[in-house]
C-alpha cells in the first residue's frame, strides 16, 4: 500500500529525474531525521520510503515528513526486496539509495553522491564513511563495496537480476555486476556520517545473530563462481562493457579538496567481463 503526499519534480528535460529510495525496517527513532535532510536537497525530485514490514512506528514517523511517498510492504522481504520495490514504484532516471538509520547526514552529502551520476561522469557512485565513528569508518575502509549509500542509473539497476532476493547481500550483488560489466563507478567520501551498530540496535546476542546472517548473505554472493548475468531485454539498452570501469575515483569532499579513493585489493580482484 502506498500513501502519497505532494512531491516535487524537476522541469522536464533540464536534468534526469532523481528518486531517493530509503528502505526502512523498525527505524522509527531515526528515519525522520534522514528524510528531512533528503527532502531539503534540491537535486532530489521524489523521496520514497519502503517500510519493510516494520513492527514499530516507522510508518507514522515517515508520514510526519511532508512530500514523502510511503510504500508499506505486507511483510519483511529484506533490504534487496525493499530496494527493488522502491525502484518499481518510481519512474525516475537515477535512483539514490540511503539507509534509514544514518547519523550526521547533510544535504551536501546527498549532493555529492548525486552529482557524478547526474553530470554523466559515472553511472554509479558509492558513499564511504569518513571522520565519523571509528568502527563504522573501519568497516567502510575494509569493505566499501557493501555501502548502502549509492546513486545508480536506472538502466544499470534494472539490468541486475536477483536484487529482490538478495536481502543483505544486495550491495555486493550490485558491486559484482558493475565490476564485471565495467560500469563506471566513483567513490564519494561522506565525512562525519555514521550509523548505529547492529549490537546497539538489537542487543548483543540478537545483534551478533543479525550480523552473522548479513555476512553469510554477502559471502554467498561474493564467492559465487558464476559470472553475473543481465536481465533479458537490457543488453542493447545498457551497452555494458563499453565504458571503462573504475573503482578508483577522484572526488571532492565537503571541504573542496580532491581526494583519491581506492578499494581493497580483494574488490579489485573480482572478475570482469573480457573485452
Amino acid at each position: 500500500m502506498a500513501n502519497r503526499s505532494a512531491s516535487t519534480s524537476a522541469p522536464f528535460g533540464l536534468r534526469p529525474r532523481v528518486a531517493a529510495i530509503v528502505p526502512a525496517y523498525n527505524e522509527a527513532t531515526r528515519v525522520k531525521a534522514v528524510l528531512e535532510v533528503v527532502r531539503a536537497c534540491p537535486l532530489v525530485d521524489q523521496v520514497v520510503v519502503v517500510n519493510d514490514g516494520s513492527t514499530d512506528d516507522t510508518a507514522s514517523r515517515v508520514l510526519e515528513v511532508p512530500g514523502v511517498y510511503l510504500l508499506s510492504l505486507p511483510g519483511n522481504v529484506g533490504k534487496g526486496g525493499a530496494m527493488a520495490a522502491g525502484a518499481r514504484f518510481t519512474d525516475a532516471d537515477i535512483l539514490l539509495f540511503l539507509d534509514a538509520d544514518l547519523i550526521g547526514l547533510k544535504t551536501e552529502h546527498v549532493h555529492s553522491l548525486l552529482e557524478p551520476v547526474i553530470g554523466g561522469r559515472a553511472r554509479m557512485s558509492v558513499g564511504r564513511f569518513t571522520c565519523g565513528r571509528y568502527l563504522t569508518d573501519l568497516s567502510q575502509r575494509i569493505a566499501p563495496s557493501v555501502s548502502g549509500q549509492r546513486a545508480i542509473h536506472r538502466s544499470v539497476f534494472d539490468a541486475i537480476p536477483g536484487v529482490e532476493n538478495a536481502r543483505y547481500g544486495v550491495e555486493m550483488l550490485i558491486t559484482r555486476f558493475c565490476r564485471y560489466y565495467r560500469v563506471e563507478t566513483v567513490a564519494v567520501p561522506l565525512s562525519g556520517v555514521t550509523h548505529p551498530m547492529k549490537e546497539e540496535k538489537l542487543g548483543l546476542l540478537r545483534g551478533w545473530a543479525s550480523r552473522s546472517r548479513m555476512y553469510g548473505q554477502i559471502l554467498r554472493i561474493l564467492l559465487d563462481p558464476r559470472a553475473p548475468a543481465q536481465r533479458d531485454g537490457h543488453r542493447r539498452i545498457l551497452g555494458l562493457g563499453t565504458v571503462p570501469w573504475s573503482f578508483t575515483g577522484t572526488t571532492r569532499a565537503m571541504d573542496g579538496k580532491a581526494r583519491l579513493h581506492r578499494v581493497p585489493r580483494w574488490v579489485r580482484r573480482l572478475p570482469r567481463r573480457p573485452r
